[in-house]
């Protein structure tokens, strides 16, 4: 929407505590995709609006009641924004309880289905965990550590709800094995009527992006308002769930491993996202196959895939085969239907698909687990597409959960990488 100055809303803003937190959080939505500006105030000369804003209000060092102001301040400046987030540091100092109180009145008075708080503190890839409700950083309760002696801000309790316990409504703590267990198990939890503010544990990057898909499943049911209160990794998590979610599209696995941790891995996948899987032996059909994949596709799944179910035994001729009618499967699924990504575990099975679909090679982007890659395929018919890759015995009982939830949210990102651009301007209280 557009102002009378001509200024239009961004897509999301973020409210930071602090510029160090501010541009942290930046990048984790720059890396989706969004054009992301960082400021002090109110773009001056920025007409087109990025697709987030995040203002740092340099809240931390506040007093509770000036910090929770100055958030009510910041909130009112694009009041039409679609989504509002609240950055939090991910130990905690600051008002976070306070912060978050005063956007959730400004929230409750704007249209729209109930609004909830989503907390997810943790940020696995600084080494910021929560388990049991409680907020550590590499392992260490948050209190036991430095942040616990901070001369400044002082953290004396590594209680997350004792953190928000200012809110004067209900606080639901989500414990880690209902985020890790079977997704209608998560779905309720996150539908607590009576809960206002949900505090999460979280220790993956999985587990934040399961979070993120299952509360953006709620909120494009119409059924609630989340403000995402974290310091980066779930907010842009729940943006690219909310756009990754509509699409339907699942994630097509190939899986030509034997090992035992390959078919835990499986399993896993079947028990924490309802993946659909077509048991095949040592000669299948291509046509046949794909056609059964397909059709499978359609159901829904948040994975759609083909293991191989072979004899101890194998014929080493038809063995040295496998791979390449594996392959022909994959290619040929993907000419019929939609699919978000391809996740493939065996390393002779990756490079038989590569090589069917014709790609040049992997443009690596990230490391989803030691030794478990992922990034776009280069060249060929499925040029850009999502691809995730993995040995047979490599990663943890999570991995290939892992790579799944990283394709379908690498959906929704522009193959082209984005700036984040920081721009320091002076706040003042209003």
């Amino acid at each position: 929407m557009t102002d009378s100055t001509g200024r239009s809303d961004p897509r999301v803003l973020v409210l930071a505590d602090d510029l160090t937190g501010a541009n942290a959080t930046a990048v984790r939505f720059a890396r989706r995709g969004m054009r992301t500006l960082v400021t002090g105030g109110p773009p001056r000369a920025c007409v087109s609006a990025p697709d987030v804003l995040v203002l740092d209000l340099a809240t931390r060092h506040l007093p509770a009641e000036q910090a929770a102001r100055r958030v009510v301040a910041g909130a009112s400046v694009f009041p039409d924004a679609p989504l509002v987030t609240k950055r939090v540091d991910s130990t905690l100092r600051g008002n976070p309880g306070a912060e978050t109180a005063a956007l959730l009145h400004v929230l409750d008075a704007r249209p729209g289905p109930p609004v909830r708080a989503l907390v997810v503190p943790a940020h696995p890839e600084a080494g910021g965990t929560t388990e049991g409700g409680i907020q550590l950083v590499h392992g260490v309760p948050i209190a036991a550590g430095e942040v616990g002696r901070d001369p400044l801000c002082p953290v004396t309790s590594s209680c997350v709800i004792e953190a928000f316990g200012v809110i004067e409504r209900p606080i639901v703590h989500v414990p880690l094995d209902v985020v890790r267990g079977d997704a209608s198990g998560l779905a309720r939890a996150l539908g607590d009527p009576g809960a206002r503010v949900l505090v999460c544990d979280a220790v993956t990057e999985a587990d934040v992006e399961t979070l993120a898909l299952t509360a953006a499943a709620a909120a494009l049911g119409g059924e609630v308002r989340w403000l995402p209160v974290d310091p980066g990794p779930f907010g842009a998590a729940l943006v690219g769930a909310l756009g990754a979610v509509p699409t339907g599209a699942p994630v097509l696995g190939v899986a030509g491993s034997l090992s035992r941790l390959s078919r835990d891995q499986i399993a896993e996948t079947q028990r924490r996202l309802g993946a659909r899987w077509l048991d095949v032996g040592d000669a299948p059909d291509p046509v046949r196959v794909a056609a059964d994949l397909v059709a499978l596709a359609r159901t829904g799944a948040a994975l759609t895939g083909i293991r191989t179910r072979i004899p101890d035994r194998i014929d080493p001729m038809r063995a040295a085969r496998l791979p390449v009618l594996l392959g022909e499967v994959v290619k040929r699924a993907l000419a019929a239907a939609p699919f978000a990504g391809v996740y493939a575990t065996g390393g002779d099975i990756a490079g038989a698909v590569c090589t069917a679909l014709g790609a040049d090679g992997l443009a690596v982007e990230t490391e989803v687990q030691p030794l478990v890659v992922a990034g776009r395929l280069v060249g060929g018919s499925h040029d850009g597409l999502p691809f995730a890759a993995k040995g047979g015995l490599v990663g943890d009982a999570h991995a290939a959960v892992a790579c799944v939830l990283h394709l379908r949210m690498s959906a929704t990102v522009q193959a082209t990488a984005p700036t984040a651009i920081a721009i320091r301007e002076i706040v003042r209280d209003r």
